[in-house]
């Protein structure tokens, strides 16, 4: 690996002091930064075999998106305006129940092309269920450059809360995908130099029964892997929860040995205080995710209360059919303004306190806070350059509000991951646009004809 100086640029640190240092530099060498300061400094210390012109453009660390659904790329506009439980049972479970392994390699591929192009370089996959192919998906994550934090599905129950079955497609059995949790992350956790980890991912209340979830948490703990989950997206959680358990979702999540610093919870829209009480006690991060909750109609998480409470919250996207983009830039944008319609106050949620959350926040989630999320020497070198000259940014008055009030995905223009540059000049270095554009419409087609649903527009 090559030594990078990118010089020239407005360098957003979000080191202690929260630095943001016009014609800024940062020194790279091997997947590490070494040094950040005034381009001027640096260019007399260093030698660097390569120079990236950073004129005009932020550089910023890489976003981290903790709330995945890489298989639903592929079925992206197909389940609209829809009720969840309509959606899920009528869309969503009948079409991934017909997925293949190449469906679920190509939607993975179309996913990452997208987040790359839009300044993502981590991410949480939330379930990948057998039929996807892990294989295949690791190796398209390997490929990449991205770092990918992959769950495996694992339930026991085919059924979402205590109303809806789930498609007969999407069911696995219990020992099985514990069994394959475990030979996955035997077989990828660590690999590609540290850029794939595997995860538990148990699906939500109503699809595990109790003694499944606490065998989850006990194989966790022992291998200190990751564990990612949805809970308390919609009051349908907590319904069941109070009916079958006699307790909060959360109450529950902590009695069977779910909750922890290695668990990643989605959504959690229907906290109460005593749940959140709970999730900082335990060091529990939550992965907001504003435009698949606003869309589907399920509520507004309470994060300004969380994070008054000390609760780690980093931010999701979701997946294709529940938000439509895998853009954190806009992702930002609604979690700034979300809350301050919700408590009528639009000094909450600041626009630096959204940016910590896609970057530190998404850090210490995937527990990599001692690596990622800032700009400092010793971090890996995970940084993405912004296009400050797109019509919609300029005169650049503020360059934190600018980002996340007015930028999106298509600002980004190159994204280097470990040292490597991934994207430069949009141009994706590690994964053919245009032939993954290509297979994605192809399997989609064969998709809806197995399923036996039609998009609007065919």
């Amino acid at each position: 690996m090559e030594s990078i100086l990118i010089e020239h640029g407005v360098v957003v640190t979000l080191d202690a002091r929260r630095r943001v240092i016009r014609d800024g530099a940062v020194m790279i060498e091997g997947s590490r930064i070494t040094d950040v300061g005034k381009t001027d400094e640096l260019r007399r210390k260093h030698a660097p075999e390569h120079t990236i012109d950073a004129s005009r453009k932020l550089v910023i660390p890489g976003l981290i998106d903790c709330h995945v659904h890489l298989a639903q790329a592929l079925i992206r506009g197909c389940a609209d305006d829809v009720s969840l439980l309509d959606w899920l049972g009528k869309y969503v479970w009948p079409l991934q129940g017909n997925y293949n392994a190449d469906d679920g390699r190509v939607s993975a591929r179309l996913c990452m092309l997208e987040m790359i192009k839009s300044g993502t370089t981590s991410f949480i996959e939330s379930m990948i269920h057998t039929r996807y192919g892990f294989d295949g998906i690791a190796k398209a994550v390997e490929e990449s450059g991205m770092r990918g934090y992959l769950a495996k599905t694992i339930m026991d129950t085919p059924a979402y809360g205590r109303r809806q079955i789930m498609h007969q497609g999407m069911v696995e059995d219990g020992e099985k995908s514990l069994a394959e949790t475990i030979a996955m992350i035997d077989r990828w956790n660590g690999k590609a130099n540290g850029r794939i980890g595997v995860w538990f991912g148990p699906r939500s209340l109503g699809a595990c029964s109790k003694p499944l979830y606490e065998k989850i948490a006990e194989e966790a703990a022992k291998r200190k892997a990751g564990l990612t989950m949805h809970l308390c997206e919609v009051q349908e959680d907590v319904r069941y929860a109070r009916r079958k358990f006699k307790k909060s979702p959360v109450a529950f999540a902590a009695q069977v040995g779910l909750l922890g610093p290695r668990t990643v919870l989605a959504h959690a829209v229907w906290l109460t205080d005593r749940d959140i009480a709970t999730v900082s006690k335990t060091r529990t991060s939550i992965s907001h995710c504003p435009w698949s909750n606003t869309k589907l109609s399920s509520g507004i998480a309470r994060v300004p209360e969380m994070l008054k409470k000390g609760v780690n919250v980093a931010l999701g996207c979701d997946g294709g059919p529940s938000n439509n983009a895998y853009d954190m830039i806009r992702e930002m944008k609604l979690a700034a303004c979300v809350h301050k319609v919700r408590l009528h106050d639009p000094m909450t949620m600041a626009a630096e306190t959204v940016l910590e959350m896609a970057m530190i926040g998404g850090a210490r989630a995937i527990g990599m806070q001692d690596k990622l999320g800032t700009l400092e020497p010793s971090k890996l070198a995970d940084i993405v350059l912004v296009n400050l000259d797109s019509v919609h940014m300029v005169p650049n008055n503020n360059y934190v509000s600018d980002l996340v009030y007015a930028g999106c995905g298509a600002d980004v223009d190159t994204v280097i991951i470990d040292g490597e540059v991934i994207m430069e000049q949009r141009n994706v270095k590690t994964l053919n646009e245009q032939e993954i554009i290509q297979q994605a419409r192809e399997r989609a087609i064969g998709l809806l004809e197995r399923t036996g649903l039609k998009p609007i527009n065919l």
